[in-house]
């Protein structure tokens, strides 16, 4: 099997030569890789970005690579391997990655040019400063293409603003408030202090890489901008309910993942990131729960029963605080054939409400 093969050598032992590394999978992403690129090299500063060509057949998405690179060869790298799937490119990037920071820009959404800029001149001012922070957090659009609509996230009210803060300072967090990859943008050496790997040919990891980091981050800074711009709309994007629903047990294999990681590791007591990261479990685990309802076959019903159980294996206690604490939980999980619909029925309605799929 050939090894990974890339237009410029790295390892992660090296110094960060870069301010921020922006890594881009690319999955036979030709019709839209271009967007993504140009809207990274809009930004002014010392940047790398790293194109990872994820086993592309279908179309020209190597060949595009390599004329990005070729075009700007102090910026651009690229990575050319066999199919990994979305968590196998993001960790080519980020062992190859040089920058002190390190974020995802998936290969169909963009980065909005203004904010980027005002991000950039914050990372060159913490990194000038010796006390990088290890995570910065900025607003996310969901892009509807199809309606021509618009949703911002926003960290009001849950996260201080405009200055550097730590945990215990975080404010209650509101529906939709959740840190998803798309608002995140880590130092690179915390992510690759904690340890994460996300798994091989598996869709939604984007969950465990956001989400194992973060009893590692001790101070935070949240960046009130609309910086990353997600696109909603094809018909084979992996946030489809159907494509969902088809990937079932690659939901479950997260959920499992995510499971087994959320306990704090002895000396992180902070019982405001122990509240968030439960809290945050539960979306994943109602995620799963409904899919396996939306499946509609005894076999989702019988993936339901193994999570829990498997939730139970691992904590006890959070079996309680998930299923008895978390209304979410509680509403995605109600017995027998009329809980079910109603917990499918409550489903459709937070989809019309919150617009995120």
């Amino acid at each position: 099997m050939p090894e990974p093969t890339a237009s410029a050598a790295a390892t992660p032992e090296k110094a960060a030569t870069k301010d921020i590394t922006f890594c881009v999978p690319c999955y036979n992403s030709s019709d839209y890789m271009d967007h993504c690129i140009d809207s990274i090299l809009r930004g002014k500063g010392n940047i790398e970005i790293i194109i990872v060509n994820d086993g592309s057949t279908k179309d020209d998405t190597a060949a595009k690579a390599d004329a990005w690179a070729e075009r700007h060869p102090d910026i651009i790298k690229v990575i050319h391997q066999e199919n990994k799937g979305h968590g196998g490119a993001v960790m080519a990037g980020l062992r190859a990655a040089s920058g002190v920071y390190f974020k995802v820009v998936d290969s169909d959404d963009w980065l909005d040019p203004v904010a980027l800029n005002l991000l950039l001149s914050k990372v060159r001012r913490f990194i000038t400063s010796g006390s990088p922070v290890d995570l910065i957090v900025a607003n996310y659009v969901y892009e509807h293409t199809n309606s021509g609509t618009q949703k911002v996230i926003r960290y009001r009210g849950f996260l201080p603003q405009n200055r550097v803060f730590t945990w215990n300072e975080i404010g209650p967090f509101g529906p939709g408030q959740n840190l998803l990859m798309h608002a995140t943008v880590y130092r690179t050496q915390v992510l690759r202090d904690s340890g994460v790997e996300l798994p091989e040919h598996t869709f939604y990891v984007d969950n465990i890489f956001v989400y194992v980091p973060l009893p590692h981050v001790q101070t935070l800074y949240y960046l009130p901008v609309n910086l990353y711009r997600y696109f909603i709309g094809r018909e084979d994007q992996s946030v489809n309910e159907n494509v969902q629903i088809s990937r079932l047990d690659q939901q479950m294999r997260i959920t499992r993942v995510m499971v087994e990681a959320h306990k704090l590791p002895d000396g992180v007591g902070n019982w405001k990131l122990a509240h968030y990261m439960a809290s945050f479990l539960g979306l994943i685990v109602t995620a799963s729960s409904i899919f396996c309802l939306l499946e509609g076959t005894e076999k989702g019903l019988r993936m339901r029963r193994e999570m829990w159980e498997h939730i139970d294996s691992v904590d006890r206690d959070l079996k309680t605080t998930l299923g008895l604490r978390q209304w979410l939980v509680l509403g995605s999980n109600l017995p027998g054939p009329l809980g079910r619909r109603t917990s499918v029925g409550l489903y459709r309605l937070a989809q019309r409400l919150y617009r995120f799929s």
